[in-house]
């Protein structure tokens, strides 16, 4: 009879994750100060990550804690020890740092635009990003984020704030560059619609990388081609323009028809047209197929926002630092999954179960515990019989 496989007899305990995540967080962020200070860069690492777990704000968090620094002091840490440059250089080598060693010879990548809106004073929104108006308003905290994706799991690579003046094509360059610095292979490049346009299309012809991205219907012809016909496959051009000269880039395209079948009260044919340049597709269904893939970076998001730190500031340096912060919890709980919770065997490691809401829920409490958060309030009566059992 087979042995089942075994987990190891050591255990990680809550309190361990938090120490995880303070060191790796103090060791990366060169905080000094002052032989005054009244606390240390360990406790304001603590709060951050407390904060950002129990998706709360600063001020909240040491408020309600009894053993916490005063969250103006914090606070003003942040404002005066942290600055925009060095907390984007450093948070993306913290975000590097352990999970590429868990990513295979191979992976695929995702790069996405985010943006978090802005309901802030009209005339407050310099140094933020100006789109098309949505949800409401046209100011937004703008990010860019690039992934590796791996067996359905997200591993952030980079993040990239967005101002006025920046370009899907500034973007897409930085990116590309990062990913000829990395030892594994790119099988193709998953690209949301802002980033279609001819710059964006040359620099991956350029850089010899495959890809897939959703087209958008600009011009009569391609317009033409998506209200009619059924799947097929057909080469479209973009003319750019650089530096005073236009330039004209020829790709194929992929129209992929399905029926509506009623969903939205809506019947007929959808048409989706995708482009795509890669080996493994050869149809309009694949395009389809493997494009739908990039759609799981929708929970990633879904999670960064669960863990982001609560705040109404505009300043970019703290909204970056939180934003990495968030990034952060999730690539170390798959790190910390990969390295120490899966077993080992022949084939590929055994991932035992540990979501990553129980993970959150380990730091939180740990915090909790670390930083005495008020467990009980006051009463003007004693508790009654409902209140044990």
């Amino acid at each position: 009879m087979s042995k089942q496989p075994q987990q190891a007899d050591d255990e990680i305990h809550e309190d361990q994750l938090l120490n995880f995540l303070v060191n790796i967080l103090t060791e990366a962020f060169s905080v000094e100060l002052g032989e005054n200070a009244e606390i240390d860069p360990e406790d304001i690492f603590e709060v951050l990550v407390g904060a950002s777990a129990d998706g709360t704000s600063v001020s909240s968090l040491c408020e309600d804690s009894a053993d916490a620094p005063s969250g103006n002091d914090v606070l003003h840490h942040l404002r005066t020890k942290f600055d925009l440059e060095s907390v984007a250089s450093t948070g993306n080598t913290l975000l590097q740092q352990d999970v590429v060693e868990t990513l295979p010879e191979q992976v695929e990548v995702v790069a996405d635009l985010h943006l978090r809106p802005y309901y802030g004073d009209e005339d407050d929104t310099d140094g933020l990003y100006h789109s098309e108006a949505k949800r409401g308003t046209t100011a937004f905290h703008a990010y860019a984020t690039l992934y590796a994706r791996v067996d359905n799991k997200r591993y952030t690579l980079a993040v990239r704030r967005l101002t006025d003046g920046d370009t899907a094509s500034d973007v897409l360059a930085e990116f590309l560059g990062l990913l000829n610095t990395f030892e594994f292979d790119v099988k193709a490049v998953y690209l949301d619609s802002g980033f279609y346009d001819g710059k964006c299309l040359t620099l991956l012809h350029a850089h010899n990388f495959a890809y897939v991205l959703p087209i958008i219907r600009w011009g009569n012809a391609i317009k033409a081609e998506l209200n009619q016909g059924w799947s097929r496959e057909i080469e479209h051009d973009l003319t750019t323009e650089f530096d005073g000269h236009e330039w004209t880039v020829e790709f194929p395209v992929y129209i992929d028809c399905t029926y509506k079948n009623g969903k939205y009260d809506e019947h007929g044919v959808a048409r989706h047209g995708y482009a795509a340049d890669a080996p493994f597709i050869n149809t309009p269904q694949q395009a389809r197929y493997h494009y739908s893939k990039r759609f799981g970076i929708e929970a990633t998001y879904r999670l960064s926002e669960s863990t982001l730190i609560s705040t109404t500031t505009t300043d970019p340096t703290r909204r970056l630092l939180f934003v990495v912060i968030s990034l952060l919890l999730q690539n170390v709980w798959r790190f910390l999954h990969w390295k120490y919770v899966a077993t080992p065997r022949r084939g590929g490691r055994r991932l035992w179960r540990w979501p990553f809401e129980e993970f959150i829920d380990m730091v939180t409490r740990a915090a909790w515990t670390a930083l005495a958060v008020r467990r009980a309030v006051p009463a003007n009566q004693p508790p009654d019989e409902r209140f044990t059992r």
